[in-house]
């Protein structure tokens, strides 16, 4: 399987019949075929043609590998990281 964005944008290739469910399947594909990321807990969805990725992630190299896996299929500038670290995250007692 190749990814990448071939010779359109990301929109283009959606008014073509590439859909969001189809994107988001395909990054989650990708995010879970890759042993070295843990994205157990990195929720995928849509906002038009911009992937959010959102959640939690163990380590900064989870997070660079999430985002390029993502941007492989959809663009960097498709790709809009709003994943937090566990260990920057406070649990109120």
């Amino acid at each position: 399987m190749k990814f990448g964005p071939g010779n359109y944008d990301h929109e283009e290739r959606c008014s073509q019949g590439h859909s969001s469910a189809s994107t988001i399947a395909t990054i989650e594909a990708a995010l879970s075929a890759d042993p070295d990321i843990d994205s157990s807990a990195i929720e995928i969805s849509m906002l038009g043609p911009v992937v959010l990725l959102e959640g939690f992630i163990t380590n900064t190299a989870d997070r660079d590998k999430a985002i390029a896996l993502a941007a492989m299929i959809v663009g960097f500038e498709n790709v809009q990281d709003r994943m937090l670290s566990v260990s920057g995250v406070f649990l109120a007692h």
